[in-house]
């Protein structure tokens, strides 16, 4: 372990302590596994694990926040967040990441007086996150970015507590993030994505896939090298086999490819 990794994991682990009760919003993802493992370690049962559960939320996630509450002994409770009543989150507005949020919060804190952390990360800041706001609504804290800790920082940390499934886990925004702003946000859509975005990942083993619902179709994106080799490889009988997935799920139409743009499917002059 680094010593920068080290007063890293101290300063979380004070943060922690000073709080003494807490309840931890864990997506699945790599951040809020880390911490939620993190605060476990320090408090025990003192510490409460929230998952929701929703079609934008991708089984597997669901899967490993379980496995993860049963081998180490997390107190876990498995909530719907009730974001798929609210029709200013499914309408998809620009801000639609602030009612998911709103919604997810509210739902913690109707369970729970304890104080209410994120997996927030320093580089989170420089992106356009209206979660955030939501956040303030309910006096989140996040622990990540009062101790600067950056996405790198967290994966060193998930590594050095030797959390090996998931230190290395890509980053996968909620399913809804595929949806370009102002296309109405519902199940079957999200379920296509799921299936498409699997399919490809087995296929071409490939770490990054985001399977945008567009105004004129389904584009899939991939890194720059799997794009690049996949192209070179021909891409007709996946194509084939991706459009029977659509019309299992309702969807008839083109699927195109690209290269992976982070937030393509995010519309900010809407």
């Amino acid at each position: 372990m680094s010593q920068q990794i080290e007063i890293k994991i101290a300063g979380l682990n004070e943060i922690l302590r000073a709080v003494e009760r807490v309840s931890i919003a864990v997506s699945g993802g790599v951040d809020s596994m880390t911490l939620a493992y993190a605060a476990h370690r320090q408090l025990g049962k003192d510490a409460a694990m929230f998952h929701a559960i929703s079609p934008a939320v991708p089984p597997e996630a669901t899967e490993r926040v379980r496995r993860y509450a049963e081998a180490y002994g997390w107190t876990l409770k498995i909530i719907d967040a009730g974001e798929f009543s609210d029709e200013e989150y499914l309408a998809n507005p620009v801000n639609r990441c602030y009612f998911c949020k709103f919604n997810l919060y509210g739902a913690i804190r109707s369970q729970s007086q304890n104080c209410i952390l994120s997996g927030t990360n320093l580089d989170d800041l420089a992106d356009y996150r209206p979660g955030l706001q939501a956040a303030e609504s309910f006096g989140v804290r996040h622990p990540y970015v009062e101790c600067r800790i950056d996405k790198a920082m967290v994966r060193e940390i998930a590594k050095t507590f030797e959390l090996d499934d998931v230190y290395e886990l890509p980053a996968s925004p909620c399913l809804s993030s595929r949806i370009e702003t102002g296309i109405r946000v519902d199940a079957l859509k999200l379920r296509l994505v799921h299936a498409i975005e699997q399919c490809v990942r087995e296929k071409l083993l490939a770490a990054t896939v985001r399977c945008r619902v567009r105004r004129n179709g389904l584009v899939i994106e991939l890194d720059k090298d799997v794009y690049e080799k996949f192209l070179a490889g021909g891409m007709g009988l996946l194509r084939n086999e991706l459009g029977q997935i659509g019309v299992d799920h309702g969807y008839i139409g083109s699927v195109d490819f690209a290269i992976y743009k982070m937030g393509s499917a995010f519309l900010r002059d809407q």
